[in-house]
């Protein structure tokens, strides 16, 4: 039995309504993780994410990415702006390439700390700071969930703009070489 709410909503629209949702909670958990993340070693001293300009860089994208997400989740349901699909289309495309370069930069972090690079004399980190270390991946891996939401919104964003145009009509060239095949 089909009920009101189902058959008068679409699902795209609910779809998009629900990842954006769901992005608001993983994104504050990122931040979150990345905020408190500290930890004080006798030998090297303290870490803190204050410290690493990717992780800043990575709690700001994703303070932006939870902002837009309920700020777009709202007006969804608001007529007026529904309309603009062009709007939603461009802005989840530059938050979603944004999510991409922050996380980028987090992942070389990551990296550098439990592998180090022996060309620039820079040793692992993670066996000083594990705890730092695993409350960063899976920071990261809250982040990678957003990114992942986002290329979802992007790609529905993109269908809501390009179906709104005819496909292309095909040349009167083509018309004359289908006939005489």
């Amino acid at each position: 039995m089909r009920t009101f709410f189902y058959d008068n909503v679409p699902f795209l629209k609910l779809l998009d309504f629900s990842l954006r949702l769901f992005v608001i909670p993983v994104s504050v958990a990122s931040i979150w993780l990345t905020v408190t993340n500290h930890q004080d070693n006798s030998t090297y001293g303290n870490l803190d994410f204050i410290n690493l300009l990717g992780l800043k860089y990575m709690v700001c994208i994703s303070a932006i990415s939870a902002g837009y997400a309920l700020a777009a989740a709202v007006s969804s349901w608001v007529k007026c702006l529904v309309t603009k699909a062009w709007f939603f289309f461009v802005s989840d495309q530059i938050v979603a390439y944004l999510l991409v370069t922050s996380g980028a930069a987090v992942g070389e972090i990551v990296y550098l700390a439990y592998k180090g690079d022996r060309d620039v004399t820079w040793s692992e980190a993670c066996s000083s700071y594990g705890r730092f270390c695993t409350r960063l991946k899976i920071a990261l891996a809250f982040h990678a969930l957003t990114l992942c939401c986002f290329f979802v919104l992007a790609v529905i964003s993109a269908y809501r703009v390009f179906s709104m145009f005819e496909p292309p009509l095909p040349s009167k060239d083509e018309e004359v070489e289908e006939r005489t095949t």
